[in-house]
Formats: C-alpha cells, sequence, structure tokens
C-alpha cells in the first residue's frame, strides 16, 4: 500500500458513524449572472480575447488548414509543432502534402528530455486542440494528453488553438458539469485566456514572459 492509499483508507475511517451533510447549494449563484444567449457566446469570447492581444479566426473545419498556413506564412514561420496522433494534426499535415507546401512539421513523440533545447528554442509554433471556450472570461479549455503534452501550449512563441464554435459554453461551472470533469479531472487543466504577459518588472506590460507571446484561435464556425 502506498503513502496515497493509507491517507485515503485514514480519511474514510474517520467518516465511519457520521451522517453526510445535504447539499443544497444554489447553482444559479454561479451560472445566473454569467449566462448568455446562444449566438452571442462566440462573439463575446473573442472580444474578449482580442482585448488582450489575442487573436481569433472565424473559419470553418474544412477551410482552418488554409488559415494556419496563412498565418504562418505572414510570420515567416517554416515549421509547425503538431500532434499526428489527432484527428487535426492529420488533417493539417494532408493538407500540406495535397497543396505540396513544404512547412516543417515536428511531432512531440519522445520525452522532453531527449529534445528540450530544440523545443524551448528552435520551435516557433504549435497547433493544438481544446476541450472547449468560455463565453464570461474568453478562455480557452486545454486538457493536456500524451498526444498534446501541455508544454505544446506552453512553451512555443507562437500558439494556434482550433476551438469549436459549438463547445462555446457560458462560464466554468456550466463546462465542468457537461464535461462532468469530477470523474476525469487531468493532472492539469489549462484556461488559457490570452497570450502570456507580465507587468512584475516596473509594471511595464511585456508578452511572451511566461509562455507563448502570441495566440491564435481558429473558430470553427460549423463544427
Amino acid at each position: 500500500m502506498n503513502a496515497r492509499d493509507r491517507i485515503l483508507g485514514k480519511l474514510k475511517q474517520s467518516l465511519a458513524g457520521t451522517t453526510p451533510i445535504a447539499d443544497d447549494y444554489d447553482d444559479a449563484l454561479l451560472t445566473a449572472p454569467w449566462s448568455y444567449p446562444a449566438e452571442h457566446r462566440v462573439t463575446r469570447l473573442c472580444s474578449l480575447l482580442q482585448a488582450v492581444h489575442g487573436e481569433t479566426v472565424l473559419t470553418t473545419a474544412a477551410e482552418w488548414p488554409a488559415r494556419v498556413s496563412e498565418a504562418l506564412a505572414s510570420r515567416g514561420i517554416d515549421e509547425l509543432l503538431i500532434s499526428p496522433a489527432t484527428a487535426h494534426g492529420q488533417q493539417f499535415a494532408g493538407y500540406l502534402a495535397l497543396n505540396g507546401l513544404v512547412t516543417r512539421l515536428k511531432a512531440y513523440d519522445r520525452p522532453v528530455e531527449q529534445w528540450k533545447d530544440e523545443l524551448f528554442f528552435s520551435t516557433p509554433a504549435s497547433l493544438t486542440g481544446t476541450l472547449g471556450g468560455i463565453a464570461a472570461t474568453g478562455s480557452l479549455v486545454v486538457w493536456p494528453t500524451p498526444a498534446e503534452p501541455r508544454l505544446m501550449s506552453l512553451v512555443p512563441p507562437l500558439h494556434i488553438a482550433l476551438l469549436k464554435a459549438s463547445e462555446v459554453v457560458d462560464n466554468l461551472y456550466q463546462i465542468m458539469q457537461t464535461q462532468r470533469w469530477a470523474e476525469r479531472l487531468p493532472t492539469n487543466a489549462l484556461l488559457i485566456s490570452g497570450p502570456s504577459k507580465t507587468a512584475d518588472i516596473q509594471q511595464t506590460l511585456a508578452y511572451g514572459a511566461h509562455g507563448p507571446k502570441e495566440l491564435i484561435v481558429m473558430v470553427l464556425q460549423d463544427a
């Protein structure tokens, strides 16, 4: 038995013979002030992201690879970190092959210790999916997985995120309930509300100090 099991066992024993307190929590306290008409959710999320120097692109499930390629070309970026194990990674790779484009694709296919310098100093951009969006705060929800580790969205200077418009909800409580987070919460859940920024030094706002300097959100309006 490991330390975790021992601690949980003691906690369970301490509850023997007790009666749980009835849960009379009012969900409306968290949801009512942060609810929006369905047709306004994406507009609000995009507006909040743009207010903090995030970029949003309204596109479709078929057209987003072209928009990603355009964003890379406009910045002079010729390589991109993707996950070949994801459907969107495969779709982008297929788009490049079909159109004869030469963007170099990198895969996060090894432990970070084996390519740390390349990841941190020679990987200008990454592409990841998202679990959804939150209209109330203009946030993306990103869950790291073995296919898309969290450093994919935290290290490269440019992070491109794919967001399905149908997965934008009103508030954090709603997404936690509808997606049943309590049953499958990962080690790290990321709420991304714009590029990395800080004003710690002389109260001067700087971007990219603790993560990506740029964030582009591809909003797939038909998905």
